[in-house]
């Protein structure tokens, strides 16, 4: 996993008082990764347009400029004047050079936005949103250096945003590349050295970006075992049956020795899967909410009170019933409005879905100061995983997800791996990690996923 930063300001500094590297050094090794990344993907002669806002975003574009200068054929299109020190600094380098100034931006083969970074911290006006507009409008190679301009610092985006393909970003991974909003625009994300390695850049964090290594499947390594060694599952169905037995098949097929699905009616199971009207005295863990509906209280208290492992999800998450059991370790799986819900009723705050996700970070360590043996996974285009004060960050997720039935393929595998003896944050962090793994296998169209095309992805890891 890498660390994520909500800011990197004062890792700059750091390097200017312990290593002795100033803002200069810092912006030449900036420049210089871009530079390097454009050499290396793109033929010589290419035309790179570099626009320019009028700070350090803007400087570290000059200062491409300059790297680039006749291996490529470089035109700098300035939004507004040289302002900060290094912008004005670097222009009189540019200047040297008779470097290309383009009056009006045009289509190039390569397109670099260096117009704000993480500088931007009010909306756009009128111009900047026309120029916006305009660089999308060519079919070029778009570059964002640092951030796609558009973005502010917390990851929120007010209107027009720059389309990278890739976003090279200095120094350390920032939170603002991870907000749901950020996902259509960031691209690829590459992070620059600035003079010194990340693991001498970077300090403490509680956040990071998990990494497809960070799965941990449950391969059985132990040759004298049997189907209870690795756990027995019970799936709570409700009125919507189907999400229950969806969870249950995935369960299955991620590694849980037995899966019981409990429900009072007679269901049409696979044969593979035990039908049961109450918990099983040996089950190791629970998930219950998916397709939950309407059900009797006293009952599902009860099955929320049971001392094994528990994934919770859906329904159960517009019920104060839930603020009950928020002392023990569980497992939550929310998409935005549930989690908008159950904000409110433990007391957190009382938000719309827009404002959770313009701050989903914020509510998320807020809700997890509150309940720190709760693991929460708040579902989106970027899934959060979070336990206490730690947080990480799933990335992998696509639109491919996006139908009904994803949610509780991925309650089944949690549950499977609560099941096979995994920590509830563990559980969390393979099984969200597979479940998008498994989607991104998948080699249809992408509007054609069902439930059991994703199950048999995961089972192929």
């Amino acid at each position: 996993m890498q660390k994520i930063f909500d800011e990197v300001n004062s890792l700059d500094k750091r390097c200017y008082e312990e290593f002795f590297l100033n803002e200069d050094i810092l912006m030449e090794h900036a420049a210089s990764s871009i530079c390097s990344y454009i050499e290396d993907i793109f033929e010589e002669n290419k035309s790179v347009l570099i626009v320019c806002g009028s700070g350090n975003n803007g400087a570290d574009g000059l200062a491409l400029a300059r790297l680039l200068y006749k291996k490529f054929d470089v035109s700098l299109y300035l939004a507004s004047a040289p302002k900060s020190p290094m912008a004005k600094l670097q222009y009189k380098r540019v200047k040297t050079l008779n470097i290309k100034e383009v009056d009006e931006p045009f289509e190039a083969d390569i397109l670099v936005d260096c117009l704000f970074g993480t500088g931007l911290n009010k909306p756009l006006d009128e111009k900047y949103l026309t120029l916006i507009d305009t660089l999308n409008s060519y079919n070029s190679f778009n570059i964002a250096c640092d951030i796609p301009s558009g973005i502010n610092h917390f990851g929120q985006i007010s209107s027009s945003t720059f389309e990278a393909d890739v976003t090279i970003t200095m120094g350390a991974l920032k939170t603002s590349l991870f907000s749901d909003f950020s996902k259509d625009y960031v691209g690829e994300i590459i992070v620059s050295n600035l003079g010194v390695q990340r693991e001498i850049y970077e300090t403490q964090t509680n956040k990071f970006l998990l990494d497809e290594s960070d799965m941990k499947l449950p391969f059985r390594n132990k040759k004298n075992s049997h189907k209870g060694s690795y756990g027995h599952l019970n799936v709570v169905a409700g009125c919507k049956k189907g999400a229950g037995i969806i969870a249950a098949k995935a369960a299955f097929g991620f590694g849980a020795g037995l899966v019981s699905v409990v429900c009072h009616e007679n269901l049409d199971l696979p044969y593979h899967i035990m039908q049961t009207h109450f918990i099983s005295e040996n089950c190791t863990a629970i998930a219950i909410g998916m397709g939950l509906g309407k059900y009797e209280t006293d009952e599902i208290r009860k099955i929320l009170n049971k001392k094994v492992a528990k994934i919770v999800d859906a329904d159960l998450f517009y019920d104060d019933l839930i603020c009950e059991v928020l002392d023990q370790e569980i497992v939550l799986t929310p998409h935005p409005k549930e989690f908008v819900s159950l904000l409110k009723l433990c007391e957190i705050a009382d938000i719309s879905v827009q404002e959770l996700q313009n701050n989903r970070f914020l509510y998320v360590e807020k809700f997890c100061k509150k309940y720190p043996n709760v693991v929460l996974l708040l579902k989106g285009a970027n899934v959060i995983i979070a336990q206490n004060e730690k947080i990480y960050v799933n990335s992998f997720g696509s639109a491919v997800l996006s139908k009904g039935g994803s949610g509780d393929v991925l309650s089944g595998l949690i549950g499977s791996l609560l099941a096979q003896g995994y920590k509830p944050l563990e559980a969390a962090i393979s099984a969200s990690l597979a479940h998008a793994m498994g989607a991104r296998n998948y080699k249809k169209n992408n509007y054609s996923l069902i439930p059991s095309d994703l199950v048999e992805e995961i089972r192929k890891l």
